[in-house]
């Protein structure tokens, strides 16, 4: 059993970049067409994953032209070039089959927001910081602004 293991290890990528079902992913795929070889890029929603080792494979859903298309790719495919992870998503299920009967913006899956360890371009709460004053502080300006403006009109 080692030994399949060992020569499996041989074919899987090294480097997969992680993500997960409810994910809006782009797939870059090599297409060979003649002697002419070219990337075809695939967006959709990762609605299943399966498998596991080399055989580990996803399904990505996505709509074109008003219809449904689904892809499943194996992960370690030499003709996947790269997967890019466009948003995260935030579902319950393992499967996300029912998205098959749904239409408009029902396909929508929730958007995972403030996930921790993870690189994202939001600024730092302590950056958004803005020092707001005491509203009595505020008061006794205005007052003060008041005053002037009358001193100046007279």
């Amino acid at each position: 059993m080692n030994e399949i293991r060992e020569i499996e290890k041989e074919y899987m990528k090294k480097r997969v970049r992680h993500f997960h079902v409810g994910d809006t992913v782009k797939v870059h795929l090599r297409v060979k067409e003649g002697e002419r070889e070219r990337v075809q890029v695939f967006e959709g929603t990762v609605i299943a994953m399966k498998g596991g080792s080399i055989n580990e494979s996803f399904t990505v859903r996505k709509i074109s032209y008003g219809v449904g298309v689904e892809k499943v790719f194996p992960l370690h495919s030499p003709l996947i070039k790269k997967i890019d992870i466009k948003r995260k998503g935030d579902v319950r299920r393992a499967k996300l089959y029912y998205l098959r009967e749904r239409v408009g913006k029902g396909i929508v899956v929730k958007e995972k927001v403030g996930v921790p360890g993870e690189d994202s371009e939001q600024p730092k709460p302590e950056e958004t910081k803005v020092e707001q004053p005491k509203a009595e502080e505020t008061k006794a300006e205005n007052t003060e602004q008041k005053a002037e403006n009358t001193d100046q009109k007279s």
